[in-house]
């Protein structure tokens, strides 16, 4: 009785370590203390290599992809200007590339992906169906400003306080949604 009792005690002392805090890990030389709630949440482990990913920037990231190819496609059909056809067209191929390689990366990583965009993104998309002719590229422009603005400053604070995986990928990413800005502000 007196050996169970203790097996009991041990276990419940092994379970409860289970669930303290590791400030251990590292990210970037700064500690980062994640607890076991918090880590399924914000990161997925990717178990053949052991490293973390931030499952919500991918999850993210892939919305806004979504957006951008459903709003590409919609600015190559009710665009006025040759300019904004090309410039949908040009939004979806890098997209549509970028939201394979984040497909990729989450499909390596366990985390889940999704052809749903963004909340702001699916009403952008609302409001520019409604539009046509001059208003709908002067609208298109804007919203692409605004959400190319938007998308570089969240890729470049990932790609200095990211994960290794994501941080690469948004470093990688950045140049084009430099261009994608430079382009939108030309139309």
């Amino acid at each position: 009785m007196k050996c169970l009792t203790l097996m009991a005690a041990g276990s419940i002392l092994a379970l409860g370590a289970c669930n303290k805090t590791d400030t251990s890990a590292t990210d970037n030389g700064s500690n980062v203390a994640m607890t076991d709630e918090a880590s399924t949440n914000t990161t997925e482990t990717n178990a053949s290599a052991g490293a973390t990913v931030d499952s919500a920037f991918i999850t993210e990231a892939m919305q806004g992809d979504n957006g951008e190819v459903a709003i590409g496609q919609l600015a190559q059909t009710k665009g006025t200007s040759q300019k904004v056809k090309d410039f949908g067209k040009l939004l979806v191929d890098d997209h549509g590339a970028h939201r394979q390689e984040l497909k990729t990366l989450a499909a390596a990583s366990g985390v889940s992906t999704t052809d749903e965009p963004t909340p702001e993104a699916k009403a952008n998309l609302d409001k520019l169906k409604g539009l046509s002719g001059a208003e709908f590229d002067k609208q298109f422009k804007s919203m692409m400003i605004e959400d190319h603005t938007k998308d570089i400053a969240k890729y470049e604070k990932q790609a200095s306080s990211g994960d290794a995986q994501t941080a690469a990928l948004a470093k990688k990413t950045l140049p084009t949604l430099r261009k994608h800005l430079e382009t939108a502000n030309a139309l």
